[in-house]
């Protein structure tokens, strides 16, 4: 598939994004075709702000069908080419600290004088403004902070944090969704416009019925471990040769699981009768289910549940995920060829098209630093002489 059939080919995104929250937003549009820029510090080190070498499993997921620049953004050289590259480019992205973007000049304010329709995009840690607006976040903090290590892991068991940079991703991916909302305004008037959200909204955001468990009903939610807080029979439960995930939440699934468990007596008895009760009584419940499900195999269970419309489904590592027939059919792995690495597999996108669907291969491997340099600056104007006093003189 050529890059023009994506449905954003026609952007282009100047990526000035580390660490993991930015590049996840710059990745949503560089996966369905933008053409995008990165642009990185000339002489870096050779891993990132996270410790993650460039050739790591991190970086090269992370950073697909993009180019790179090295550029010195702190050189009035490099501002000059970042603010040329700026005049005919529909997205910047950074996730600076607050402060840092003024500090080099590649603000809002001051790319908008030169190009009025810049969308221009951004994630901190606490949000551009307010208190904390200066304070450095990474994801682990924002977990703390936004509530959801509080509800994590097993009742009494203090804390725990997420497996997965969940505040890095989410406010990625909202990041990216601001963007083509702004770009879809465009359309209409005509100017670009600042969008920007940070890892502490977007966990607040996620919090979802527990935070209007708590606005509302003024109930602050408390560990569960793997049952649904609010939604009971939903657990973790053994089996004969492992653990399952079953979810019977509400009369109507309860009912088909206790039918389909021969379990009649648990539909009738007072303490599991109601949803009301089912909740008051869920400890005493969810041994009594485990004393049924542990008879028989889990495929047994996933098999019988799930053709009676019961939500049942296995507990797997990361290896068994990926070897999963449904998984390969869905081709969540995606190759990539590197020149240096050679081919390499990456986490495709969740995002299904029809008429302009995701390449079956990443259309550009991961960059080496700088490795577009000459190609990016002859497109911008500049000729063999410009790039060789360019790099004489440490703006690339």
């Amino acid at each position: 598939m050529s890059i023009g059939s994506l449905p954003l080919s026609k952007f282009t995104v100047l990526d000035l994004t580390h660490a993991r929250a930015g590049p996840t937003a710059v990745r949503q549009l560089a996966d369905w075709g933008a053409k995008v820029i990165k642009i990185e510090p000339p002489g870096g080190p050779g891993t990132d702000i996270t410790g993650s070498r460039r050739e790591g499993f991190d970086f090269q997921n992370l950073h697909r069908n993009k180019r790179s620049l090295s550029l010195n953004l702190k050189s009035k050289e490099g501002v000059a080419i970042f603010m040329k590259m700026a005049e005919k480019t529909d997205v910047i992205v950074e996730n600076f600290r607050s402060t840092v973007k003024h500090r080099l000049g590649v603000d809002y304010e001051s790319v908008r004088k030169v190009n009025p329709r810049i969308v221009y995009g951004s994630i901190s840690g606490f949000g551009q403004t307010g208190p904390y607006a200066k304070r450095p976040g990474v994801d682990q903090i924002a977990q703390g902070m936004g509530g959801l290590m509080s509800i994590t892991g097993l009742p009494g068991q203090g804390p725990v944090r997420v497996g997965i940079p969940i505040d890095d991703l989410c406010a990625g991916l909202l990041l990216a969704q601001a963007m083509l909302m702004a770009l879809i305004e465009r359309e209409t008037s005509g100017e670009g416009q600042w969008v920007h959200t940070s890892l502490l909204e977007a966990q607040i955001f996620m919090l979802d019925f527990q935070a209007s468990r708590w606005l509302q009903a003024h109930e602050v939610a408390k560990q569960a471990g793997n049952d649904h807080p609010t939604g009971i029979p939903t657990g973790l439960f053994p089996a004969a040769d492992g653990q399952i995930n079953i979810a019977a939440s509400g009369d109507n699934l309860y009912k088909r699981f206790c039918e389909a468990a021969e379990a009649p007596q648990l539909l009738t008895d007072p303490d599991y009768a109601t949803g009301p009760a089912r909740s008051k009584n869920r400890k005493q419940l969810n041994a009594t289910i485990s004393e049924i499900t542990k008879q028989k195999s889990s495929n047994y269970w996933i098999e019988l549940l799930n053709e009676v419309g019961v939500p049942c489904g296995p507990v797997y590592t990361i290896d068994e995920t990926f070897g999963d027939p449904q998984v390969v059919h869905l081709e969540m792995a995606r190759p990539m060829d590197h020149k240096r690495l050679g081919e390499l597999q990456v986490v495709g996108q969740a995002i299904n098209m029809t008429r302009t669907p995701e390449p079956a291969r990443m259309r550009i491997p991961t960059p080496d630093l700088g490795e577009h340099n000459d190609e990016i600056l002859r497109e911008l104007g500049y000729n063999q002489g410009d790039i060789a006093d360019l790099r004489a003189a440490g703006a690339i």
